[in-house]
């Protein structure tokens, strides 16, 4: 989309001796953002209303799951930390995204634009290694039901989500370090809507090789590493499901790990897709709808997908609607 006449950005010059190829090189205090060309009341009303539907599906997740005992176990202990990251993941974006679409020039100023660009890799990093946890978890439920109280105990719950935690935020500090180094030429326009890494390295003047080895080391043990290992224990699931004598509980664990499966492979698809992409193919409008489907969109469906499709939530929740006291009483 192209940018109004007045959408230069607001830098003083520091270098006027650039060594790329005699251009000047710029200190930035802010982006604009080309993929909002002018007041967007249309976007702004989406973006509210699948904002508005995340807050509600995780913050009633996170509820019911310190509210009722029954739900007092791995599995809805590691489902209330991915409810947490996704209302973290939405909030990093989305209300800067309500205010630029109703500005006719949409910013973002620098230092937001790295602390955005922090959140929501850390984000993204610890929701990969968070997945490949649970599914490991449903892989001891249903596999080794007879170890899984020792596998998956307390304390081993409570290591796994702080090292997915501690896990993102690491990976995401080493790429904001090495955004920190680049430099800009002229003005400073980043095709998006959000800052992001590659909307930063289209954008800059200056050598963007040792950023682009690190997305290319962190797809690999960041997102494809934990994809393969949900990948081998839904294998593995599903091979014992296929061996349970009974069809009921076949139908059951089998619709259960589908939907699981199901977005968890858009997560992993979307993101890999983001990040890992040659610079040659990106394009704006693509670029756009991939980050929005994995950082916006697939933290509303989480809740649906995970959890409210699961009989003890839906029967926590419906005690709470029905006016019966706190659930579990």
């Amino acid at each position: 989309v192209s940018p109004p006449p007045h959408s230069a950005c607001f830098c003083t010059q520091t270098n006027p001796a650039s060594p790329m190829a005699g251009e000047n090189q710029t200190h930035v205090t802010e982006f604009t953002l080309l993929s909002f060309s002018h007041g967007q009341p249309f976007l702004f009303v989406l973006f509210l209303a699948i904002y508005l539907a995340t807050l509600l599906g995780n913050s009633a997740i996170l509820t019911l799951v310190s509210l009722d005992p029954h739900l007092h176990s791995p599995m809805y202990f590691f489902l209330s930390h991915l409810s947490c990251l996704d209302i973290c993941y939405s909030s990093v974006t989305v209300p800067k995204i309500l205010a630029n679409a109703l500005r006719l020039r949409a910013t973002i100023s620098y230092n937001g634009c790295l602390a955005q660009m922090f959140f929501l890799m850390g984000c993204a990093g610890a929701e990969c290694a968070l997945l490949a946890v649970m599914a490991y978890d449903r892989y001891a439920a249903i596999c080794q039901p007879l170890r899984y109280a020792h596998a998956m105990s307390r304390g081993v719950c409570v290591v796994a989500a702080a090292g997915c935690w501690l896990w993102g935020m690491l990976d995401s500090a080493v790429h904001t370090l090495l955004a920190s180094k680049l430099s800009f030429c002229g003005a400073a326009r980043l095709q998006h809507i959000f800052c992001d890494v590659p909307p930063l390295l289209s954008a800059t003047c200056s050598n963007t090789r040792p950023s682009e080895v690190a997305l290319h080391a962190a797809s690999v043990f960041v997102g494809l590493g934990p994809f393969l290992l949900v990948i081998i224990s839904y294998l593995r699931i599903l091979a014992t499901i296929l061996g349970m004598p009974m069809a009921t509980s076949r139908h059951k664990a089998f619709s259960t790990c589908s939907a699981h499966l199901l977005v968890v492979t858009l997560y992993f698809v979307t993101a890999n897709l983001n990040y890992s992409r040659p610079s040659s193919s990106h394009s704006p409008a693509a670029d756009t709808l991939v980050s929005a489907l994995y950082c916006i969109v697939t933290p509303m469906l989480n809740p649906l997908i995970y959890s409210l499709r699961n009989q003890e939530v839906r029967g926590a929740l419906w005690k709470i609607v029905r006016g019966q006291g706190m659930p579990g009483s």
